[in-house]
């Protein structure tokens, strides 16, 4: 039985902290449910550790379906939350047209939107229609080429707005919102004056809970991990190994082995050879 968003919220009431993980594709789904995470994000983060771009500004709509429905076929367990890509919810109408195909054809149980007051219609509708809604706040890399790269919320001016927004996204029936490169202190103060959970990435251990994306937490990748990242294996350098040793054993003839091959009755074989020579 899947998590449901009463579940997450009553974790939040129960003090209970909330895992989550961005992943994208059937296997990594099956052992995040196996492991026991309750939700799952089918983040626009794809377009940069998946697709190689150099931000999530090329995902499309098809890319998140595509990449959702993999991920929902891989769970049983978790709550599978899926982005709406760059622009498709730049109206109530774009936002609904949207979440009709990553609910219908994906078959994800929530959606989530980047943004605050610009938005909050569209989280209104949405959720009127029965769509649950999960809102963004803090850095949005949507509005990267906008906002820049950077921590959100550090002036005074910008952590009145950013709690603005969150309650005004509770009023319009989000049930989480996820808080990103918010300075822990104006994290903690948000958590505290909502009643949904609030899910941090880069914003401190007093949010509700946590997200980190696949790649980052399993070391896939080379490159230096975020600073709001933890590395908790290095499975990358574990596939490389693999790889080399698989490479060499081809190389030496040392694989494959007796073992690995299928064999025939040599009768057979000479019979078939005799047949072609006929």
């Amino acid at each position: 039985m899947r998590t449901t968003i009463r579940d997450i919220q009553k974790m939040k009431r129960d003090g209970v902290a909330i895992p989550m993980i961005t992943a994208y594709e059937y296997t990594a789904a099956q052992l995040v449910d196996r492991a026991g995470i309750p939700m799952i994000l089918v983040g626009d983060s794809m377009g940069m550790v998946v697709h190689g771009h150099p931000s999530t500004l090329p995902v499309t709509l098809d890319d998140i379906v595509r990449h959702a429905a993999s991920v929902v076929r891989g769970s049983t367990q978790a709550l599978v939350v899926a982005d709406l890509p760059f622009l498709t919810y730049a109206t109530p109408e774009h936002a609904v047209a949207a979440a009709q195909r990553l609910m219908q054809q994906a078959g994800v149980q929530a959606v989530k939107l980047e943004g605050g007051a610009p938005i909050v219609s569209a989280v209104r509708r949405l959720t009127e229609l029965g769509v649950p809604v999960m809102g963004h706040l803090g850095y949005t890399p949507q509005s990267e080429n906008q906002i820049g790269i950077r921590v959100q919320g550090k002036q005074a001016d910008e952590a009145a707005t950013l709690i603005a927004d969150a309650l005004a996204l509770q009023e319009a029936g989000a049930f989480a919102i996820v808080l990103e490169l918010v300075p822990a202190a104006l994290a903690e103060a948000v958590t505290q004056r909502l009643e949904i959970p609030t899910i941090g990435i880069g914003a401190g251990v007093h949010c509700d809970g946590q997200v980190q994306v696949w790649h980052d937490l399993l070391g896939l990748y080379g490159d230096k991990s975020p600073r709001h990242a933890k590395r908790y294996a290095e499975i990358g350098a574990a596939i490389e190994t693999a790889l080399k040793d698989y490479a060499g054993e081809v190389a030496e003839r040392s694989f494959p082995t007796a073992a690995n091959s299928a064999k025939m009755e040599p009768e057979a074989l000479n019979a078939a050879l005799a047949a072609l020579k006929g």
